[in-house]
């Protein structure tokens, strides 16, 4: 027997997927308006920036974007035109890659980040109390362990 969801439940669900829809859109449009990244752009930027050697093996790096090697490849290949990173032979495996941040791309991350912050800020977080605030990441919490996930 299926436990349809009840109207408190419907809303809540429809309204987090709508959101997120919505929310995604509007940060990705500031985001390209204000520094050029696309999102994935930046996801690869500020995870290879918030390590202390700027650097992530290729197979790690597609795991934590929920992406497969092949996509990643060919995304590494295109930031590698623009000068945001390079890619290098695995030391410990070779037919491994490490993928490394290059002082550019460290720099469109350095930019870009505080644009990025703002555009959250406005279309999120200030829109929302303290104790919603509180409560929004202790769903996430609770839905990424039972995923599996992170919030990094």
């Amino acid at each position: 027997m299926t436990r349809w969801l009840d109207e408190q439940e419907f809303r809540a669900w429809l309204g987090y997927r709508r959101m997120r829809l919505l929310l995604d859109a509007q940060i990705s449009r500031d985001m390209h308006r204000d520094s050029g990244l696309s999102d994935a752009d930046y996801d690869v930027l500020s995870a290879l920036s918030s390590r202390a050697n700027r650097r992530c093996r290729s197979q790690e790096l597609a795991d934590r974007m929920l992406w497969s090697k092949s996509r990643l490849s060919r995304h590494i290949s295109r930031m590698e035109e623009r000068g945001l990173v390079t890619r290098e032979e695995c030391e410990t495996d070779g037919r491994g890659a490490v993928i490394v941040l290059t002082p550019g791309g460290m720099q469109a991350i350095e930019e870009a980040a505080p644009l990025h912050v703002a555009s959250v800020r406005a279309h999120m977080v200030d829109l929302l109390t303290e104790e919603q605030i509180t409560v929004l990441g202790d769903i996430a919490e609770t839905v990424l362990e039972h995923l599996g996930g992170r919030l990094d």
